[in-house]
């Protein structure tokens, strides 16, 4: 690792004055991504600001219609979750099946959707359900929060506190997974909501996270896997890699979605 000054706050407040205050800093959550990052030399931040102590930052609420979860929130806690388990199982589902054990008790969500890997599994849940991210500045609707692969709409000394989840009619969460890493090859969120059909789709595209719009039109018509058939997501921005080309990835889209799709009923 190269030296850095390392900081951890009290407040979110006092988090976001370090991140205004200090040259290139990097914010440490779960710190899954940022600590072998960090040990392999590719980042080089000035101070490393640890949110491990705002433990007001870890919390799950169920409040009308909606489920809350505070961003410092574990994926482990996200899976055994009663309110999240009862409102929203397919979110439950996805958590309990990032990674291994290690990475589900310090991994947090708001570290995953922050860092935005084009193969993680929260983003596709957070587009899919029209998810609402708020941070120490704003509230960002999911449609606008992720702009491309490890890119996000959070500005530098901005920080995600919670994110809300509108309870769904239908969802489901199915995802085709790397053997070694368990990240998503391919990995499909479907959800019918008050406002409408969504598909997201992570793992597959290079400029990570996106919708398909087709699938929705089809589903909004008739909520059953065979509708999905014949339709394919072009391959010119989808990922090739030593897993699995473009085409691959592609006809598993289809796939992945209709079993989602199955598994929503």
């Amino acid at each position: 690792m190269y030296q850095f000054d390392y900081h951890r706050p009290k407040t979110i407040s006092e988090a976001a004055e370090l991140l205004k205050s200090c040259d290139d800093p990097k914010i440490l959550a779960g710190g899954q991504t940022l600590i072998p990052t960090l040990k392999q030399r590719l980042a080089m931040p000035s101070d490393l600001i640890d949110l491990g102590a705002l433990k007001d930052m870890s919390f799950v609420k169920a409040e009308g219609d909606a489920i809350m979860i505070g961003a410092g929130t574990p994926h482990a806690d996200v899976a055994t979750n009663a309110d999240v388990q009862k409102h929203l199982p397919a979110l439950a589902k996805l958590a309990e099946h990032i990674g291994d054990p290690a990475v589900r008790h310090k991994g947090t969500i708001g570290g995953s959707l922050a860092n935005n890997d084009p193969s993680a599994d929260y983003p596709a849940a957070a587009l899919a359900l029209d998810a609402k991210i708020h941070t120490t500045k704003r509230l960002i609707e999911a449609d606008e929060f992720f702009k491309g692969m490890f890119e996000t709409a959070l500005e530098d000394d901005e920080i995600i506190t919670e994110i809300t989840f509108p309870h769904p009619k239908h969802a489901a969460y199915v995802k085709f997974a790397n053997p070694a890493s368990r990240y998503a090859m391919v990995g499909v969120f479907v959800a019918e909501t008050y406002m409408g059909i969504r598909v997201a789709v992570t793992g597959a595209g290079q400029s990570g996270v996106f919708r398909v719009k087709e699938m929705e039109e089809a589903l909004a018509k008739n909520w059953s896997p065979d509708v999905l058939d014949g339709i394919k997501v072009p391959e010119e921005d989808l990922i090739s890699d030593l897993h699995g080309g473009a085409d691959y990835r592609s006809h598993l889209i289809t796939v992945i979605a209709k079993r989602a799709v199955a598994e929503s009923a």
